[in-house]
């Protein structure tokens, strides 16, 4: 039986105006997708005394991106072989608005996880989406956007954290700090709604069904190289966020330094974040980067475990080098995939996966740390993890599409990295 053939369609390029209004709504959406996340982790205190969380509730607040980001990913694909990927943003953006502006009104700890559940929907859903509508809208340059989109993640990420604090002291509540964020995802919606209303025909991520040529990147090795890369390089990220700032005040930093040290991790990963995507997109053979990440990383953690004090500074720039692998496995989604199917479904697969492994983080982290008294056995997990990034970020590098190991394409073909395009085979 001859698989069914998949026809990469031609992508969309937009005219210049429209191209600013897209690029203007991915960079908003972008500005959102942690805010609602280090806005509460910056405020927990204040939540769990305002609410009177027990430590079981809390616990399951902070482990609640993850799960979340995990059950709605994985629902995304469904989503976006139904609807154009404009009216699907929509509504993530006004879940994550209600969202926010509910939980901080809420008044009992189970209505604030419920409603933060359904602002982490929105935020869940638009992660998948962003790649797909990247390579959708910016072919020739998709590498710059993904780069451009993933600081401007991380300028939002900070922003929230660095700022919900202050403005809750400004007004005297908690919930303010929290409330504020809902208005900055109301205003993305706005450049999504004029796309959102015409009527406009489907590629995959746009409302076409075509079930004949579905792809599955579970039946994939790269599917799962993706996943298990997306995943341990995200469980580093949590664990270092979580705990980070605990390991540099147990080596005799002041709590103001050691914050000041995990901030930095942040604003030297900016660059990093900025060229990243835009160096794979240049490169014939990404496995060189993926080596050098892993190794910042692991450097990193030996640092820490041996000379945590000494040496802070170098290891929090090879952290933040280290760090760099998410927007690079955010652009090897979009590499990986001939259509903007097989982007939606590769990125779904991958990013729910990971963030199941990525839960686990901060959890074992923690646990290890309470057993021993000590960081040498966490930071060692931690290097472990990286080894295991490194391996299957090595199988993901592997230039090769999506579509062709889940055999929906039977062309001789063949992939050229460097042009980010297919070729035919022995040319």
């Amino acid at each position: 039986m001859i698989a069914p053939r998949v026809t990469p369609p031609t992508p969309a390029v937009p005219a210049p105006r429209s191209a600013v209004l897209i690029l203007v709504g991915i960079l908003l959406v972008a500005l959102n997708l942690r805010a609602a996340i280090t806005s509460l982790g910056a405020l927990l205190d204040e939540v769990t005394t305002g609410l009177h969380l027990s430590g079981t509730v809390a616990g399951v607040i902070t482990t609640l991106p993850a799960l979340a980001f995990a059950g709605f990913g994985a629902f995304t694909p469904w989503l976006a072989r139904r609807l154009p990927p404009a009216r699907i943003l929509v509504g993530a953006m006004g879940l994550l608005a209600v969202g926010q502006l509910l939980r901080a009104v809420s008044g009992s700890p189970w209505t604030f996880v419920l409603t933060s559940a359904i602002a982490l929907a929105g935020i869940a859903i638009a992660n998948v989406l962003l790649p797909v509508l990247v390579k959708e809208h910016f072919p020739h340059r998709s590498g710059l956007m993904t780069g451009v989109y993933s600081m401007t993640l991380i300028l939002g990420t900070t922003t929230a954290s660095a700022a919900s604090v202050p403005i809750a002291h400004a007004v005297g509540d908690w919930r303010a700090g929290l409330g504020v964020w809902a208005l900055l995802a109301a205003v993305a919606v706005l450049p999504w709604l004029g796309p959102a209303l015409r009527r406009t025909p489907g590629t995959a991520g746009g409302g076409t069904r075509r079930a004949a040529t579905r792809v599955r990147p579970a039946r994939t090795r790269l599917g799962w190289a993706m996943a298990i890369y997306f995943g341990a390089q995200s469980l580093s990220g949590y664990a270092t966020m979580g705990w980070l700032a605990k390991m540099f005040r147990d080596a005799a930093f002041t709590p103001t330094d050691a914050g000041l040290l995990l901030a930095g991790v942040t604003a030297i990963g900016v660059p990093f974040a900025l060229l990243m995507p835009t160096l794979a997109g240049k490169l014939r053979d990404l496995r060189p980067l993926v080596l050098l990440m892993s190794a910042a990383m692991i450097a990193s953690y030996l640092g820490l475990a041996l000379a945590p004090h000494a040496g802070a500074i170098a290891w929090v720039a090879l952290l933040a080098l280290g760090q760099a692998a998410f927007p690079l496995a955010l652009a090897m989604i979009g590499m990986r995939a001939r259509t903007g199917e097989g982007v939606v479904a590769l990125s779904a697969f991958a990013q729910s996966t990971g963030y199941l492994i990525a839960a686990l983080g901060p959890l074992l982290v923690g646990v290890l740390h309470e057993l021993t008294g000590g960081w040498q056995l966490p930071l060692g997990f931690l290097v472990a993890a990286a080894v295991v990034q490194a391996f299957a970020g090595l199988a993901a590098a592997r230039p090769r599409y999506l579509e062709d190991e889940a055999g929906l394409v039977n062309a001789p073909t063949t992939v050229d990295a460097h042009a980010g395009r297919t070729v035919p085979a022995g040319s």
